[in-house]
C-alpha cells in the first residue's frame, strides 16, 4: 500500500464559525446543508435495439438549499448580530428592487485543535429567514441551543 495515499490527519470538525462580511458573528455547535449540488436533467428515450435508456446532463444550473446553524443561545437576543439582523429584515424585509438589501455574504470556517484554518465554506446573499429555540424543560441542565435557517443564494467551498 503506498505511503502517499494518506499525507494528513483527516477534516474533524470540532471548532467552527460564522463569518458575516470577514467578521465572526458567532460559535456554531453544528451546521447542516453544506450540499454544493448540480442540477441533473433526465431523459428517457428507447434505443434501436428497443431497450429503454436513461440519459442524464448537466441542466445547467446550480442547485442550492437552505444552511441550519445550532448554537448557543445567547444570553441578551437584543445585542446578538444574527437576532439584530432577523428583526432588521422580519421589520423592514427585503427590498426586491435591491437585490444588496439586507442579504451578506459570508463564510462558515472550521478550524483544527491548533486554531489553523483547515476549510472554508463562501455562501452568497444570505438572510436568517428562520430562529427557532430548543424545548425547554425544568428537568434538564443543558444549555439553551437555537437553530438558525439561513437561506443562501450560493454555496462554494475555498479551503
Amino acid at each position: 500500500m503506498p505511503n502517499d495515499l494518506i499525507d494528513g490527519d483527516p477534516l474533524i470538525a470540532q471548532n467552527f464559525f460564522l463569518e458575516i462580511d470577514g467578521s465572526v458573528v458567532t460559535i456554531l455547535a453544528s451546521v447542516s446543508g453544506l450540499d454544493i449540488e448540480m442540477e441533473v436533467a433526465s431523459t428517457q428515450q428507447v434505443g434501436k435495439d428497443g431497450k429503454s435508456q436513461t440519459i442524464k446532463t448537466l441542466a445547467g444550473r446550480n442547485k442550492q438549499g437552505d444552511l441550519t446553524l445550532t448554537r448557543m443561545a445567547p444570553p441578551d437576543a437584543t445585542s446578538d448580530k444574527l437576532w439584530q439582523w432577523f428583526h432588521e429584515i422580519r421589520s423592514k424585509g427585503i427590498l426586491q428592487s435591491d437585490r444588496t438589501n439586507n442579504r451578506k455574504s459570508g463564510s462558515i470556517v472550521l478550524y483544527d485543535s491548533t486554531h489553523a484554518e483547515v476549510a472554508r465554506f463562501n455562501f452568497t446573499n444570505g438572510w436568517p429567514s428562520k430562529i427557532s429555540t430548543d424545548q425547554l424543560s425544568v428537568d434538564s441542565n443543558d444549555p439553551v441551543k437555537e437553530n438558525i435557517t439561513l437561506t443562501i443564494e450560493t454555496l462554494e467551498r475555498i479551503k
